[in-house]
């Protein structure tokens, strides 16, 4: 196969670090995850978020920006756990409509990203993962992280709503989507396979395709 980039995206409790690591695993592609552990400003965002969002936001930026461009730039195909794209029109949208980021701060964080993605390779292919909010919330107590204490349903389908309409309008690449809830890809070879299978097909040219309890829409 030829190189290629992949982005998963979705939200919280999908399973995009579940799928980033078995289809790497599988497909002997390199692997790219979101920065949580190192990101020196999550303590203070989570003290005071509205003055803080900004920075944690241009963090993030900056951190994707640098990952996606080294998988863009590698001989080596690659696969990353959750997209540049989302920081801009799904996180940095949610802080602002919940008052946690101001106006100044949203249209400066806007500037930059599109400045920083204009120089950007395009992805090959984005796989969307997909679950009703009430299962992911049933995920997020079941691992139960502190830092995911406060997410709430509402807060949940808030985000699933900027998914939906970002969606809508993105024609970088082809976009899978799957509906985890119904795919066990972790521990079902069967799953994980039918997603590789998907996915070859949707590298192949195909503009959007359905994974799950939906008809594939192709």
């Amino acid at each position: 196969m030829a190189k290629r980039l992949v982005l998963v995206a979705g939200n919280i409790g999908t399973g995009k670090t579940s799928i980033t690591e078995k289809l790497g695993e599988r497909l002997g592609w390199a692997t790219g995850y979101e920065s949580v552990a190192d990101n020196p400003y999550l303590p203070d965002f989570y003290a005071d978020m509205r003055a803080w969002s900004f920075h944690l936001q241009v963090f993030f930026l900056g951190h994707r920006a640098a990952q996606h461009q080294e998988a863009a730039d590698s001989r080596n195909s690659a696969i990353l756990d959750r997209s540049i794209y989302e920081d801009y029109y799904i996180f940095s949208r949610a802080l602002r409509q919940l008052g946690n980021m101001s106006e100044r701060d949203y249209a400066s964080y806007k500037r930059i990203f599109e400045q920083v993605v204009s120089g950007l390779s395009a992805p090959d292919l984005l796989i969307y993962l997909w679950a009703p909010v009430e299962v992911l919330m049933q995920r997020i107590r079941s691992r139960g992280r502190e830092i995911e204490s406060g997410i709430s349903a509402d807060y949940l389908s808030l985000l699933e709503s900027f998914y939906d309409e970002w969606l809508r309008n993105f024609d970088l690449c082809p976009v899978l989507t799957i509906r985890s809830n119904d795919l066990n890809f972790v521990d079902n070879p069967a799953d994980l396979e039918t997603v590789i299978s998907r996915i070859n097909k949707a590298l192949a040219g195909r503009d959007e395709l359905v994974l799950g309890d939906a008809p594939f829409l192709e």
